[in-house]
């Protein structure tokens, strides 16, 4: 009989690799994926509701004795691409290399997100086949296209609005299990995000005549355009503390040392100097305490021997909570100070609502961490860095919360959409009891 990592490992094997130009999506392995889902999970699928959604998006309804104040529980099939020729081991294959609590499952989407995905069916699963009925309705949402445009949560949501429903509870993938990611904080730390960043695109565009490069301007278009992104990165956006990390850094203040610990108990005297140091200590605290921007993309010429009559770059920008979209625009467009460079949004969205740290739902998420993944591990709010497909779920409900119940080192997390992706068994196995603990008390 197959076990549960044998399952989680059959899933992994499966290349649900999404694409932004969904005309390159090989949408096979997604009906391949699902089928697979049928035969795994046969409890799951004889004791919930399944409908497909927006072709390929999955929802999963489990009746409850209440169908009030549901229980939203959520992931996504999809995977980012990878480079073969950089990962030591085959990124589809689903290897296990190493001994005891060491030994790792090393496949695309071990974590991101078929980790949670396959933990939360397997919790699911083993809870149906022991006749449990859930005191109130869960709906397991799991989107096909997280990785790119996030439409088919998004057409989730449109379902759900248009029954009328309004989770208690929406839970996503997001924040881990971490240990010394806070200066002197050395307990296990369950950062559980309460609010995420808001997204968008700048298009900058500097534009020239053209001709040979032989004779080229003063300042031709991709000269202006480097002047403009060299702007950008030499007056990032000011630091601040908000909300979130304000709550995050006053609820692990007793476990700092001192003086970290006065300073993260008065915020309110001490929060510029914090905001400041945290800046200068790498790029995740960097990007808590202040709105990031940096080129991405970059175009010219279209040979080396000729002028760029177009020069582009594209400024992925995201947002800190109290930032907008309209805000961070007019900020470029000050710091950048140059009329002849163009400078309009492709896409963007502002950060999502904070949902509160306290309250049901809220006690219901730190009572599971504690059962099942260590008295020890101390629950926190956090500022979750990326974008999720729990940000379409703030629009029909208040409670929406990012944590992937899995304890990682700075290496698991850095292998995240780069090479070598992996998740120890022990660690994998343990989050299937977080969410068996969180679907027991719904």
């Amino acid at each position: 009989m197959a076990s549960p990592v044998d399952r989680f490992r059959e899933l992994l094997r499966i290349p649900t690799v999404s694409h932004a130009d969904e005309s390159e999506t090989d949408w096979a392995a997604f009906d391949a994926f699902q089928e697979t889902l049928e035969r795994l999970y046969p409890a799951v699928h004889a004791s919930l509701r399944r409908e497909v959604v927006d072709g390929h998006s999955l929802l999963f309804r489990w009746r409850g004795a209440d169908a009030s104040a549901p229980m939203v529980l959520m992931a996504h099939t999809d995977v980012v691409p990878v480079v073969e020729a950089e990962w030591d081991r085959a990124p589809f294959a689903a290897e296990i290399a190493g001994e005891g609590a060491e030994a790792a499952i090393h496949a695309r989407g071990a974590i991101d997100d078929k980790g949670s995905l396959v933990a939360i069916l397997e919790a699911v699963e083993q809870l149906a086949a022991e006749g449990f009925a859930p005191a109130r309705d869960v709906y397991l949402a799991f989107g096909h296209n997280e990785e790119t445009a996030g439409g088919g949560a998004k057409a989730i949501v449109e379902v759900l609005r248009g029954r009328g429903i309004r989770p208690a509870l929406v839970l996503d993938e997001g924040g881990a299990v971490v240990e010394g990611v806070i200066p002197g904080v050395t307990v296990p730390t369950a950062m559980v995000g309460v609010a995420e960043r808001g997204v968008m695109t700048l298009l900058l565009t500097a534009r020239e005549s053209g001709g040979h490069a032989s004779t080229p301007p003063a300042v031709p278009a991709t000269a202006r355009l480097a002047r403009a992104i060299d702007r950008l990165h030499r007056h990032p956006f000011p630091t601040r503390l908000a909300p979130p990390v304000r709550a995050m850094l006053s609820t692990i203040a007793p476990h700092a040392p001192q003086p970290l610990r006065s300073l993260f108990r008065s915020l309110a005297v001490t929060g510029p100097l914090v905001a400041t140091v945290f800046a200068r200590l790498g790029p995740e605290m960097n990007a808590i305490v202040r709105t990031t921007a940096v080129a991405t993309e970059l175009s010219g010429a279209p040979g080396e021997n000729v002028l760029a009559t177009t020069a582009n770059a594209s400024i992925n920008v995201r947002l800190l909570t109290g930032d907008t979209v309209s805000g961070a625009t007019e900020r470029v467009r000050r710091v950048v100070g140059d009329p002849e460079v163009e400078i309009d949004v492709r896409h963007g969205s502002d950060p999502s609502p904070v949902s509160p740290w306290q309250g049901d739902a809220w006690r219901r998420l730190a009572t599971a961490v504690a059962s099942s993944l260590g008295e020890d591990v101390v629950t926190t709010p956090y500022l979750q860095l990326g974008a999720s497909d729990s940000r379409w779920f703030t629009a029909i409900s208040e409670h929406v919360y990012r944590f992937t119940p899995f304890h990682l080192t700075r290496a698991e997390r850095d292998a995240l959409h780069s090479h070598n992706e992996r998740i120890r068994v022990d660690v994998w196995l343990r989050g299937i009891g977080f969410y068996r603990a969180l679907l027991a008390a719904s």
